[in-house]
């Protein structure tokens, strides 16, 4: 394999590249979540969990709720509630072997995202499952993100790629998640729409 005669290989050549942060944005890094970091995120509906296992392989996993569904314990404390899902459990599993984790808050309509960086450890601590409901049914189980960095991120992605903007999202896209799976094993794309009527019923029954 060729070897890319641009590739950057150092921190020195990024920065030729970026600059370095005003004096502004180094400022606006908390260690902790400040009381405008705790608005945001209790009306944020919806979390981005980056985690990683002991071997460096990565997971993004979204979480969402009504807004404020994760709870801020302490201005160095979240507990995020965990929901049926598919059972896979990658992050979690990424979480016992290396307890960092990063997440991002996204509200919508509001360009700005908030980030948090830090440990997490899970709980099954039954008082805190019970006190943590959403549709009649206590959490599964708690995600607690003890907070080291945290921090508002401007809206320049969110400009850019008119995410809030109605009049700039695609009309027809549907993901073809069906299709795909049917492909997979091999049962032939007219059971596409049988999967598809699957996945329909599970959201229904088990959101």
């Amino acid at each position: 394999m060729a070897v890319d005669p641009h590739r950057i290989e150092n921190l020195e050549q990024l920065r030729e590249v970026l600059g370095e942060p005003s004096e502004m944005v180094r400022l606006k890094i908390f260690d902790h979540v400040d009381p405008t970091g705790r608005d945001f995120i209790e009306n944020s509906p919806l979390l981005l969990l980056a985690t990683s296992n002991a071997s460096g392989q990565m997971d993004v996993s979204p979480k969402g709720d009504e807004a404020g569904f994760v709870r801020v314990e302490s201005d160095n404390t979240l507990v995020i509630p965990d929901r049926t899902g598919n059972k896979l459990a990658d992050g979690h599993g990424n979480i016992l072997e290396n307890d960092r984790v990063a997440v991002i808050f996204l509200i919508p309509g509001v360009r700005e995202t908030y980030r948090v960086n830090g440990r997490a450890e899970l709980t099954r601590d039954p008082a805190l499952l019970a006190s943590l409901p959403a549709r009649g049914k206590p959490a599964l189980l708690a995600t607690r993100v003890f907070v080291e960095e945290a921090y508002p991120h401007c809206g320049k992605a969110m400009i850019r790629s008119s995410l809030w903007r109605p009049d700039r999202w695609p009309v027809d896209f549907k993901p073809k998640l069906g299709l795909q799976m049917a492909r997979k094993l091999k049962l032939g794309d007219e059971a596409a729409d049988g999967i598809d009527e699957a996945l329909e019923r599970d959201y229904l029954e088990h959101i």
